[in-house]
């Protein structure tokens, strides 16, 4: 499938003039965001821990030179940078479609592969390695928080009697057929420690964002969509005794939630989940 960015115009929207701004996509994938970003003027930090997406990061260092970096790391490498180097930070997370799409990652349910899921494939762990390794009691706590799964631990001790080493293997153990894409979910999420990825780069941002500066976050499931959600929120609240002067007054301004429109989700079904959430700094 093609990949299309989703509720791109929507981050368009919040994100506003653009121009000479430095914006740094977190999330590069496909390059969608970067490229609208620098088409409307921006200078983008791009950062994606996928080494198979560096080819289309290159097209765009070509064609923009100097206005486009790119760095092959996961996203919370982001306390790296100075806070002076950029305006705005833009997330577009969960999983790309042309990682679900490439069969021998194995990533998706609809492909016999072997059961990797790995963003970074540098790194040693794969999900049939996090099956071996971890105890069963640590296996269903995984696909409890993770996959939301209330059979966690009747599927956990299945997996650890079973070991499955592909992803049909691991699809077949699943009987439920509404289970098995959160359990491939769950792994997924464990793998690429992705909550953990989210939460050190937005405790970052919450000191490190200009006066001004807008953070943007999409999800795609409601787990992490919950730590944005509640993240936000807390940055938002008053501190303080409001009964001061000059104190109590919250530092970021939540901005509107946008879901994608019909005509997004009938043009990209992949989009029928995605929330976008965004602060602004005040």
């Amino acid at each position: 499938m093609k990949h299309i960015p989703v509720l791109l115009n929507a981050v368009l929207d919040t994100l506003g003039d653009i121009n000479n701004r430095t914006i740094v996509d977190c999330t590069f994938g496909a390059g969608g965001y970067s490229r609208a970003f620098l088409e409307h003027g921006a200078n983008v930090i791009a950062f994606d821990r996928d080494t198979n997406v560096m080819a289309d990061a290159d097209i765009l260092k070509q064609k923009y030179g100097d206005k486009f970096r790119f760095i092959n790391a996961p996203f919370s490498e982001i306390t790296l940078l100075n806070p002076n180097e950029f305006d705005d930070v833009v997330f577009d997370l969960g999983i790309s479609s042309m990682q679900i799409d490439n069969a021998e990652r194995g990533f998706s349910f609809r492909f016999d592969a072997p059961l990797d899921m790995r963003m970074d494939v540098r790194n040693a762990t794969t999900a049939s390695d996090l099956i071996q390794n971890l105890s069963e009691t640590q296996l269903a706590d995984i696909l409890y928080e993770y996959g939301d799964i209330k059979q966690s631990h009747r599927y956990a001790k299945i997996l650890k009697q079973n070991l499955p080493t592909t992803t049909f293997q691991l699809r077949d153990l699943i009987k439920n057929p509404n289970d098995i894409a959160p359990v491939f979910q769950a792994l997924r999420i464990a793998v690429n420690d992705e909550m953990g990825q989210i939460k050190s780069a937005l405790n970052f941002l919450h000191d490190s964002l200009r006066p001004d500066g807008i953070c943007i976050c999409v999800t795609f499931h409601s787990i992490e969509d919950r730590i944005v959600k509640n993240t936000f929120r807390k940055w938002s609240e008053a501190a303080g005794d409001p009964r001061l002067p000059n104190i109590g007054l919250a530092e970021y301004k939540l901005l509107h939630t946008v879901k994608p429109s019909i005509t997004e989700t009938t043009n990209n079904p992949r989009a029928r989940s995605a929330h976008m959430r965004g602060v602004k700094k005040i």
